[in-house]
């Protein structure tokens, strides 16, 4: 009986730790012209209605990329973009779960970027956030 617990958790591993390379090329990919990554890799395991929280700076005249990649489909991510006063700046929602999306800031701005998983896509799953700087 112990061996037949320990197959399936031995491929479960096995699958775990394959599918964040390729969840970080194919995010990378959203970068390769004009944008290079801070060489952060912001990441998070969530569940159901879970949602990771993730603080950033942006510059003044400064032009970024934010690109939010998952296991199944880079469209299954919902992220939102706050002000430190938790205002509103951006959601990809209102664009269809816009895989990445490029901002521009007018003057030096501390940010709370927020990433959950479309339930009505995917019920859990790995999210990676990646912001990139146009060089």
């Amino acid at each position: 009986m112990k061996y037949l617990l320990i197959i399936p958790l031995f491929f479960f591993l096995m699958n775990s730790f394959a599918q964040p390379t390729a969840i970080i090329d194919k995010c990378q990919n959203y970068f390769q012209d004009k944008y290079i990554s801070d060489g952060q890799q912001y990441r998070a395991l969530l569940a159901g209605e879970e949602v990771a929280e993730f603080h950033a700076t942006f510059y003044e005249d400064s032009r970024y990329r934010l690109a939010a990649c998952g296991a199944r489909d880079n469209q299954t991510i919902v992220f939102n973009v706050y002000d430190k006063e938790r205002n509103l700046l951006f959601t990809n929602k209102d664009y269809d779960n816009a895989p990445y999306w490029d901002f521009y800031f007018s003057s030096t701005t501390d940010c709370i970027i927020e990433a959950r998983l479309d339930t009505n896509v995917l019920n859990s799953g790995i999210v990676f956030l990646f912001i990139g700087f146009e060089h």
